[in-house]
């Protein structure tokens, strides 16, 4: 495990994005991360604690793009950290930059309840 996966994230690659993200029946979180990123490793352990709090409601996955530039690519991510809200195969909200874990949950607040 790279320092930005956590416990309760899942890993997407290239090869299983569509299958793990756009065909989840739940939104799922999309961090979009690098091990060089110092803000992405900031925020990774805040993003497994609302995975394991919120599990029931939406699904936190990590994609590393220097190993999955195609994904990074599809969604013009040229910043991270990027986090991504995902539902039914549509991109409905990004997060830019690293934020504390109150102001994530706010963000999130339409998916987790």
């Amino acid at each position: 495990m790279g320092a930005g996966v956590g416990a309760n994230t899942i890993t997407v690659t290239d090869d299983t994005f569509a299958d793990e993200v756009l065909n989840s029946d739940k939104p799922v979180l999309v961090d979009f991360w690098a091990e060089w990123c110092g803000p992405c490793r900031m925020v990774a352990p805040v993003l497994d604690e609302i995975a394991a709090v919120h599990k029931d409601a939406i699904t936190v996955a990590k994609v590393n793009i220097d190993e999955n530039p195609q994904v990074a690519q599809r969604y013009q991510i040229l910043a991270i950290p990027n986090m991504s809200v995902f539902k039914g195969g549509e991109l409905v909200k990004s997060i830019v930059g690293a934020k504390p874990k109150a102001a994530l949950l706010a963000d999130l607040a339409e998916w987790i309840g």
